[in-house]
């Protein structure tokens, strides 16, 4: 029997990619640093994980609640019921440690598009003046010899006007995420637009990942769990409201 707790804010990753989904099974079911499944990973006892592991549709509910308890293992109180917390608790806990400044009472898409925009902004306050010009005329800035501060506020009038716009950036920084912990990106088969893109942002990205990765080592490992969690999460929602408008050149 599953241990998912009833959860709005997660129930709409039964409508996600399967591609997307092994992702976040990925990241909570594996330690990135030994390739060695978790110890602690209740996800794979799960009957669906054991009989279709890769069709994580059909367990999205096992994943969800696996999401919730690595939450609670962030919290003094662990024990619930035998179940974790609600994921938005995790998502604010998860961008306390991150050091991200987000309102509280802000919808749950807002505050993890707040979580994305700080490890964009640490990206490109060290990308080279090359870069930058790359990345303003990708994203159609209209920006001439950007600074970063210039670049950063055009990507976040972009994203809040924009849904599809919100969902590049979500795509830029989960891509980097995703090859840093897994050694793999985003699957954009057929999408040139997305994947230039991409491709602007993939050495910055990197960079920052790195060190975002070891400081999350330092407070409590856990926590490299949840924030990429978080990140992944906020990436297919993303993808779920807005990818439909995905278009090609």
């Amino acid at each position: 029997m599953s241990i998912y707790r009833h959860d709005s804010n997660l129930s709409f990753l039964r409508h996600c990619d399967n591609s997307d989904l092994m992702l976040l099974v990925d990241v909570l079911t594996t330690d990135p640093k030994d390739g060695k499944e978790r110890i602690a990973c209740l996800l794979t006892t799960s009957t669906q994980y054991k009989k279709k592991p890769k069709e994580p549709r059909l367990y999205w509910d096992d994943i969800a609640a696996e999401v919730q308890t690595f939450g609670a293992n962030t919290f003094a109180t662990l024990f619930r019921g035998g179940k974790g917390v609600l994921y938005r608790e995790v998502l604010c806990d998860a961008c306390d440690k991150a050091k991200v400044n987000y309102n509280r009472d802000a919808s749950t898409e807002t505050i993890e598009m707040n979580l994305l925009m700080k490890i964009l902004e640490k990206s490109i306050t060290r990308m080279s003046r090359e870069d930058l010009d790359a990345i303003s005329k990708e994203l159609n800035t209209g920006h001439t010899n950007p600074t970063p501060e210039i670049l950063m506020m055009a990507i976040q009038a972009g994203v809040k006007t924009s849904g599809f716009a919100a969902y590049q950036m979500a795509l830029v920084v989960t891509n980097g995420v995703a090859k840093s912990l897994l050694g793999r990106g985003l699957s954009l088969a057929g999408n040139a637009m997305l994947t230039r893109t991409i491709g602007a942002f993939a050495g910055p990205v990197g960079w920052v990942l790195s060190s975002f990765w070891l400081l999350m080592d330092i407070a409590g490992p856990a926590y490299r769990v949840t924030i990429p969690s978080c990140i992944f999460i906020a990436y297919m929602r993303q993808k779920h409201l807005y990818g439909s408008r995905e278009t090609d050149e």
